[in-house]
């Protein structure tokens, strides 16, 4: 077969082969699923690092107003320095994504858990532990990054003593029935300085130091608190926002005739 012959056939087969991929095209039927969607809110996320539009400022590095025993802290120079006792948010809370960013003390005293010891505790009960964990060694699920003696952080991107670093939390609150029984547990992601150290964790119970953790039943909504664990760790840009998902409305079913 001649070469202009091969070249007409080959061209009536690619035809032939696009002719039938038209027509299977044309037959396929978009899937959609019948629920009427809500359309979601607008929400300017603010320039990079800034605050969303929808957050709430716990801490904006003026004063801690929006915190009882916030006066006994020390602020300063646009952030705050733990002393003297846990602070907790007069507002309370349930499903939210958090930001905080901390800084541990520049100048490094103590090992283990006695250096830049902290905590962020959701709905005042489940701990994300903050520790100077930068060359410092301490049992894995006490580190920087770790829900506080249930999950070590999956890596370890502390960064040095006195460098500022942020966590991005997004917290599922648990769910209890009348009798007090977990009818749902709590769920938690963590990013620390951008990076994923806990993906989508069920918490095991309220953080203890002394015993298993445990639920205990609770408010559907509980304050925020900072852990005084008598280091000067710092704290600035605390924002909040409460998570809502979008509910849509399935379409009726038709009953069986008779």
């Amino acid at each position: 077969m001649s070469s202009i012959r091969r070249v007409a056939s080959w061209g009536l087969i690619v035809g032939a082969a696009a002719a039938a991929g038209a027509g299977t095209v044309a037959a396929v039927q978009e899937y959609k699923s019948g629920i009427v969607w809500p359309e979601p809110p607008v929400v300017d996320p603010g320039p990079p690092g800034g605050v969303p539009s929808d957050a709430i400022v716990l801490f904006d590095g003026k004063d801690l107003s929006k915190w009882n025993g916030g006066d006994q802290w020390e602020v300063k120079d646009g952030y705050a320095v733990v002393r003297k006792t846990d602070i907790t948010t007069k507002e309370a809370f349930g499903d939210c994504q958090l930001h905080v960013e901390f800084a541990t003390p520049e100048v490094v005293k103590g090992s283990g858990q006695g250096r830049g010891n902290s905590g962020v505790f959701l709905m005042n009960h489940y701990e994300v532990q903050v520790l100077d964990s930068y060359g410092n060694k301490t049992y894995f699920d006490g580190q920087c990054g770790a829900i506080y003696k249930e999950s070590p952080p999956m890596v370890n991107v502390c960064r040095k003593p006195g460098e500022w670093q942020t966590y991005d939390i997004v917290f599922e609150a648990p769910r209890f029935g009348a009798d007090g029984k977990v009818e749902k547990p709590a769920y938690i992601t963590v990013l620390q300085n951008g990076v994923v150290v806990q993906n989508h964790f069920e918490i095991l119970g309220d953080t203890y130091y002394d015993r298993p953790p445990a639920y205990t039943k609770h408010r559907e909504r509980e304050p925020i608190r900072l852990q005084n664990h008598g280091n000067p760790v710092k704290y600035r840009n605390i924002w909040v926002r409460d998570l809502k998902p979008i509910v849509g409305k399935k379409p009726a079913t038709s009953g069986s005739g008779g």
